[in-house]
């Protein structure tokens, strides 16, 4: 049974894509020019002022690196939020998952028109799912419809949830059976959800042998050096420095939920890493060092998603996103519990920059943080 409240309630955990999208979008062609735009620490202050408890930015080119930060690393603590911080990038982890995907369709392992029955026999199916009708590229773009498995996940839901179920395990076989408890969604022809990336984390291990946090780590994390990036496993809490999480789950207290197993997440949402590190990673993804042309520009062809708003597209595991200068950067929003991200490079993948901050803050805190990065990637034409 389709349970809209529910559906939509979940999203807003974990990268909620379109939630996140629309409540950002309206800022950004009210965004400042490049040429009036605040200082980086004047729009963390911004962040931080729409009520998290703590915000980190990072901004690279080539030769440069500049970051500001706003708030303290807990409710309480007198310390600052930590510069090298590792927190939950939620569904930024899409785009990891994307990438190794299109690796293996570069070394003809598979290709994107192959059908999730193909890979994953009897796995997607009953109340009208049916595997051997979505392909591999419909998992990555959303359009697959396949059911959201994030209501089913109590930890994510309510406060007593979360505290009943916040180091429970899940394997993945058992996120996708829970998703499919319920019927396709058939509503609009792009749909986000995170049962999408829990299949093609699935699929990798078949293809490989190998599971989707070591294909991950040795294809992506290792190579490029992300030293404080993690693919977690069931690890429930950041490793190192970091700052604490925070959740209302709807209500006027916010709880401490730093300590979280993240395997309902797998392949979706569930790495943990850097501001420092991703601004690395998304260079590197755009700078053509993990793909070859050919799979980077199928990574990055978009389709319009007039549900995120005007000038929004989503290609495989990036958004396409517009610029308030014009023109539109690639980047990944993400969520998972009290962490919340946002990320974008320029095209060439020359300016990247990233800000996360804890807590679920207010109404205008992803269009603040939608404004930063919009704006700091636009300086590079002022």
């Amino acid at each position: 049974m389709h349970v809209p409240g529910r559906r939509r309630r979940g999203l807003l955990v974990l990268t909620g894509l379109a939630a996140i999208l629309l409540a950002a979008s309206t800022g950004l062609t009210a965004a400042a020019t490049p040429q009036h735009a605040d200082s980086l620490q004047q729009q963390v202050d911004a962040i931080h002022d729409t009520g998290v408890v703590g915000v980190l930015a990072e901004v690279t080119s080539p030769g440069t690196r500049d970051s500001a930060r706003a708030g303290t690393a807990g409710l309480g603590a007198g310390r600052p939020m930590p510069r090298d911080g590792r927190f939950r990038i939620g569904s930024a982890t899409k785009t990891f998952t994307a990438a190794v995907v299109l690796q293996l369709v570069g070394e003809g392992r598979m290709s994107l028109e192959d059908t999730v029955e193909r890979w994953l026999p009897g796995v997607v199916q009953g109340n009208g799912n049916d595997g051997s009708q979505i392909t591999v590229r419909q998992l990555l773009q959303h359009t697959s419809h396949v059911p959201e498995v994030l209501p089913e996940i109590p930890a994510l839901t309510s406060a007593e949830g979360y505290r009943v179920e916040r180091f429970r395990s899940y394997t993945p076989a058992e996120l996708v059976g829970l998703a499919m408890r319920h019927s396709p969604t058939t509503d609009t022809d792009w749909s986000y959800s995170n049962t999408n990336y829990v299949l093609a984390a699935m699929i990798i291990h078949e293809v490989t042998g190998r599971s989707w946090a070591q294909e991950v780590t040795d294809r992506i994390i290792r190579p490029l050096g992300l030293t404080d990036t993690s693919t977690t496993g069931i690890v429930p809490s950041p490793f190192g420095s970091y700052a604490h999480a925070y959740a209302t789950f709807g209500t006027d207290t916010s709880i401490d939920v730093t300590v979280l197993n993240p395997s309902m997440a797998i392949g979706s949402g569930s790495i943990t890493s850097t501001t420092h590190d991703l601004n690395r990673f998304y260079a590197a993804l755009l700078g053509g060092r993990l793909l070859a042309p050919a799979q980077l520009a199928e990574m990055t062809t978009t389709m319009p998603t007039p549900e995120l708003g005007t000038g929004y597209g989503y290609g495989l595991g990036l958004g396409e996103i517009p610029l308030p200068c014009g023109g539109s950067y690639f980047g990944h929003p993400g969520e998972l519990l009290g962490y919340r991200t946002w990320g974008g490079v320029t095209r060439d993948g020359t300016r990247t920059a990233v800000v996360y901050a804890t807590s679920s803050g207010g109404k205008d805190t992803q269009q603040a943080m939608s404004a930063l990065v919009g704006q700091q990637l636009c300086a590079t034409r002022s």
